[in-house]
C-alpha cells in the first residue's frame, strides 16, 4: 500500500519588503589578452621557425655546416622570439 504525504505548505512571499536596487556593471569594451604586436611577433616567430626546419630539410650534405648549426640556432631563435611575443606586457590606454 503507497503511503500518502501531506503536500508541502507552499511559500509564503511578501510584496511589502522591499528590494535593494542591483547597479548595472559599468560597460567597457572587451580587453583582449594579446594585441595587434603580440600577433605579429608571434606570426613572425612561426614565419622564423618554419625557415629553420626548411634551412633543415634537404637530402644531399647531411653534415653541412647549415643543418647541424645555423638551422637548429634559427629554430631556437624563433622559438625565442615566440616566448617573447607571449609575454610581451600589452600598453593599456586608460
Amino acid at each position: 500500500m503507497a503511503q500518502q504525504f501531506k503536500p508541502a505548505q507552499p511559500v509564503k512571499t511578501s510584496t511589502t519588503q522591499a528590494k535593494a536596487p542591483v547597479k548595472q556593471a559599468e560597460s567597457r569594451p572587451a580587453e583582449f589578452v594579446f594585441n595587434k604586436a603580440n600577433y605579429r611577433l608571434f606570426i613572425i616567430s612561426i614565419a622564423v621557425v618554419a625557415l629553420g626546419f626548411i634551412l633543415m630539410s634537404g637530402t644531399t650534405d647531411i653534415y653541412s655546416t647549415t643543418k647541424i648549426v645555423i638551422a637548429p640556432m634559427v629554430v631556437l631563435g624563433g622559438f625565442a622570439i615566440g616566448f617573447f611575443a607571449i609575454f610581451k606586457k600589452s600598453v593599456k590606454v586608460d
